[in-house]
């Protein structure tokens, strides 16, 4: 064969190969760690590199709405600016603080979110009113970019806590209600609500005595970290986290801590909790992470002189101590990924548990559907020619399309579930079914020994199949684009199969079948 001439073959060659190393070569995969929504940054589920989702490795699916109320076409006042708005509003909002309150101003107009539970829309009326701010209406959930912003941080703590495999994504229903879909193999109902349900809003709050009683003053947010170390443990079993503060915290935590005696004399070390409870503890720094304390301490002997001579300022590195090394673990997740704006209500969604047994069989069905419908095809095709020299070629092409798309899911770490493989088993089938109205055109009229005459009934059956690839493409393109859940799995295989069909496989057969029938 002439390497000129049959270039086709050999990319096809070059692919296999470059799939079969993906699949199988140890670090093949080329997308570890975090890309988009999707992670898989654990080892392989078995002798090869894929990655299986929730429907073929068992785990959890939640999808639920965001729990917030909106204001939408608020007008603002020259007067009122948005942090003033935000003030107000949580004040008329029982059990609403400011950070529960976001004011937006984007080009379509200005909203008002409350990220409350069970606050009404009534209520986040009466709010507004009491605030004299004007609003055109008010509707339960949120703005496309407060979901936005949770499906990134939710990704980010995902990512973050090692879990694999994890997808997160918002779905549209066909009434426009919102929904966000967290999906986990190998993970619990309840790791998997924690995970959602809390927002991972950390504070170091300072309290310290007064004249009047005791203040509670919170000192850093999550914004003011500069950098954030692992979860780690001393040789005293102590578990911490080691974190750095930007300069304008650090020098605010400094002033705060000056002011109010945390940095001498009684101040140092002169925390009494847990031995007393959190309002009559005296000089303590307490870790807040969703409005509980996780751990309260005094103001270190080593630390207070570095903030007294101002050395702190210059190097604002320090560590947040927790209970146990679990809790440091989720301190580093939620400081690394940042707040949740909202938590989603899982009560209004629903959650789905598959069990990694069930799971398994699932694999072992799939891979049994798949050899059916090899097996199937197979006997077809010998049936209609009878020709081993037309089927074998056929037979194997069809299948390198599958080997093709199984490299390119292990090498970009793609989580298979159902859907996927049902976009495998369709791909069988139309690439079969493409290289039949090769074969079927190319001997329709007998002798083919010349090259000009296979070339020319070649080029005619090449139209039609790429005339009905492009309406494939264009007929399952709008299921790989919106978030239709599982539909959108199957149509990118489907589609990804069709476009290595007519670029790669189906002129490769065409070479193969030219070598085989035309004379040399």
């Amino acid at each position: 064969m002439s390497l000129r001439s049959n270039w086709r073959v050999i990319l096809l060659v070059l692919l296999l190969l470059g799939s079969t190393f993906a699949l199988f070569a140890p670090g093949g995969a080329v997308a570890g760690g975090s890309d988009g929504n999707n992670f898989t940054t654990s080892t392989s589920d078995g002798p090869t590199n894929l990655k299986f989702g929730l429907e073929l490795a068992g785990g959890t699916r939640i999808r639920a709405p965001v729990q917030g109320v909106t204001a939408e076409d608020v007008q603002l006042t020259r007067d009122v600016s948005q942090s003033e708005a935000q003030k107000r509003v949580a004040d008329n909002l029982s059990g609403a603080d400011v950070g529960d309150v976001m004011v937006r101003r984007t080009q379509e107009g200005t909203t008002v979110e409350v990220f409350v539970d069970n606050v009404t829309t009534a209520e986040l009326q009466t709010a507004l009113d009491q605030a004299g701010i004007e609003y055109g209406s008010v509707r339960t959930g949120v703005t496309d970019t407060t979901r936005d912003e949770i499906v990134r941080i939710l990704s980010d703590k995902i990512s973050k806590a090692g879990l694999a495999g994890g997808r997160v994504q918002q779905v549209t229903t066909a009434t426009n209600e919102h929904f966000i879909v967290v999906e986990m193999p190998n993970a619990n109902q309840s790791r998997m609500k924690e995970l959602v349900t809390s927002k991972g809003k950390v504070q170091i709050v300072a309290h310290y005595p007064t004249q009047n009683g005791s203040e509670n003053t919170t000192v850093l947010r999550q914004g003011d970290f500069a950098s954030i170390g692992s979860a780690e443990q001393d040789q005293s079993g102590t578990s911490y986290v080691s974190v750095t503060l930007n300069q304008q915290a650090a020098e605010r935590f400094a002033r705060v801590m000056n002011q109010n005696g945390f940095t001498s004399g009684e101040g140092i070390q002169a925390c009494n909790y847990p031995a007393r409870n959190a309002n009559n503890a005296g000089y303590c720094l307490f870790t807040v992470v969703d409005g509980q304390v996780v751990y309260g301490a005094g103001m270190g002997s080593d630390l207070a002189p570095s903030i007294r001579s101002g050395k702190f300022v210059q190097n604002p590195q320090f560590r947040m101590i927790t209970g146990n090394m679990s809790e440091a673990r989720e301190l580093q997740i939620n400081l690394r990924a940042g707040a949740l704006p909202a938590a989603l209500d899982t009560q209004a969604g629903t959650t789905t548990y598959l069990a990694p047994s069930l799971a398994t069989d699932f694999k072992v069905q799939s891979l049994i559907a798949g050899l059916a419908a090899v097996l199937a095809v197979s006997g077809t095709v010998f049936v209609r020619y009878g020709k081993p020299q037309v089927a074998l070629p056929m037979i194997v092409t069809a299948l390198s399309e599958v080997v093709i798309l199984l490299g390119f899911a292990a090498a970009v770490q793609l989580p298979l579930d159902l859907s996927h493989i049902a976009g495998f088993i369709a791909v069988i089938g139309t690439g079969v079914d493409d290289l039949i109205i090769i074969a079927d055109e190319v001997m329709a009229e007998g002798d083919v020994s010349s090259g000009r005459v296979f070339q020319s009934r070649f080029r005619k059956a090449f139209w039609v199949i790429g005339a009905a690839a492009a309406t494939t493409i264009i007929a399952m393109s709008p299921l790989a684009v919106l978030s239709l859940g599982d539909l959108q799995g199957f149509a990118i295989i489907t589609i990804l199969g069709v476009l290595v069909g007519v670029l790669v496989t189906r002129p490769a057969y065409g070479d193969i079948l030219r070598y085989l029938l035309t004379d040399r």
